[in-house]
């Protein structure tokens, strides 16, 4: 049975190993995955016993503007609505902020977001920098 938590803290290796499996590259780094989890706004995480297969990070001004920075579960765990769950839990804290966004990492993933409720937006680009350690 999956169980869901709000929790910031989780080791280096459950950590890798969610984003590896899903092949984010920041999975290489779980120093820094650590450490950026533990500074977040929200965390919501989803568990198969003590395995860490889902979660979705939010980070906020505290009441005006929230953006999702992440939501992956592991590839095993796919299909079992998780990602909708975590989705609808982290947007039920966030449900009186005036603006939510989303830049997800994959075009992909832009239907996911629509069918709950997200748009594209009219104007507006997403734009990147990245920081050193990326090759």
């Amino acid at each position: 049975m999956i169980t869901y938590r709000e929790q910031k803290d989780f080791t280096e290796a459950q950590l890798e190993a969610l984003f590896l499996s899903v092949g984010w590259y920041s999975g290489k780094f779980p120093e820094k995955l650590r450490q950026a989890f533990s500074h977040s706004s929200r965390v919501l995480s989803a568990w198969d016993g003590d395995r860490l297969v889902g979660l979705i990070r939010g980070l906020d001004d505290g009441v005006w503007q929230a953006t999702i920075d992440c939501l992956l579960v592991h590839p095993a765990y796919q299909g079992r609505r998780i990602a909708s769950t975590l989705l609808r839990r982290l947007l039920a804290i966030y449900e009186s902020f005036l603006y939510i966004d989303v830049v997800p990492d994959e075009k992909r993933n832009v239907g996911f977001y629509q069918k709950h409720g997200f748009h594209i937006m009219e104007e507006g680009t997403p734009l990147q920098l990245r920081g050193k350690g990326w090759e």
